[in-house]
């Protein structure tokens, strides 16, 4: 099988572990677009248009701030500079196992996750199948949050949650055949006032995959919610979007103590683990940080994007 190459920042990094072996195709925008073009209010992004480019649009920082906001926020600059809308929401898992040559897992043709009886602590706190390690996707949370359309060819239009799937298989990271190639992204129409923030709980101070991210929408009016959405990602195989925690958040005051209590009484793990259950503790707060984020977003152009650094040296 041909690996698929746009940027490059994953399929070089496991080719150079030895990870992944075999001839590469070069992907160029005569297969899939390397630009954002706009029709009827609606933005249609290119699979190669650069990360770095859809976090200094401002026409899609205005229609789209949460998602100018996760773009901005993840990685490095030289990292953002390179990597692609396609490559960031196709990429491979992070996990150490994985990612290790003399392992053998699910996703490399094996029958056990080793991750799951070996050390996860940077794994999934909902435990979806046999898989314990978070989708690394941070764009991905960011147009789940959008109810973004992926286009494929062949296979024509798709929700986002479709290419993601729903984590029960253990062997994928998405749900494309390898005939299948990502050619571009469709977002919806913009909303009318819309805030949006971006947050990430990581274990250093910059430049580090997260232990819980957040995408928030909210739309306020006379004190109180009424549009809400909210996506969570680096806590399942796949980003999530918790909408009975929407559901609760509209007509709920625009405070982000009041969201993060309606956050704790909603999100719940059915299944978790033990080595991550911190992370279940991390979702409220992340949640209700981002909500500050969003509610400030009109007072600065850089307010709606951060990260915080967890003190582990405190737990």
């Amino acid at each position: 099988m041909a690996e698929r190459q746009a940027g490059g920042t994953d399929v070089q990094d496991r080719r150079r572990r030895g990870t992944s072996r075999g001839p590469i195709l070069a992907l160029r925008p005569t297969d899939a677009p390397d630009r954002i073009a706009w029709h009827e209010g609606r933005a249609t992004i290119g699979a190669l248009v650069r990360l770095a480019t859809i976090a200094g649009d401002l026409q899609i920082a205005g229609a789209y701030p949460g998602l100018a906001a996760a773009a901005g926020g993840l990685a490095t600059p030289q990292i953002r500079a390179v990597a692609t809308t396609g490559g960031g929401l196709l990429q491979r898992t992070r996990c150490w196992y994985f990612r290790d040559p003399e392992v053998s897992c699910f996703k490399k043709g094996g029958t056990t996750c080793p991750a799951r009886d070996g050390d996860h602590t940077f794994g999934v706190c909902f435990d979806l199948g046999p898989c314990v390690w978070p989708h690394p996707s941070t764009l991905g949370v960011a147009l789940m949050a959008y109810e973004a359309e992926v286009t494929c060819e062949p296979g024509g239009t798709m929700p986002i949650g479709k290419l993601f799937g729903d984590g029960s298989d253990p062997t994928r990271d998405h749900t494309l055949t390898d005939s299948q190639i990502l050619t571009s992204v469709t977002l919806g129409q913009a909303v009318p006032g819309e805030r949006a923030g971006y947050l990430r709980i990581i274990g250093r101070q910059l430049a580090e995959w997260p232990l819980v991210e957040a995408v928030v929408r909210l739309v306020v009016e006379d004190g109180r919610i009424t549009f809400a959405r909210v996506a969570i990602g680096a806590v399942a195989t796949v980003p999530l979007r918790l909408v009975d925690l929407e559901d609760a958040m509209i007509g709920s005051p625009a405070d982000p103590a009041a969201v993060e209590r309606l956050a704790a009484n909603t999100v719940r793990a059915s299944r978790t683990l033990e080595a991550t259950r911190y992370k279940l503790e991390l979702i409220p707060v992340a949640i209700a940080d981002t909500v500050a984020k969003a509610l400030a977003s009109g007072s600065s152009p850089d307010a709606f994007q951060s990260s915080w650094a967890l003190p582990w040296t405190s737990r």
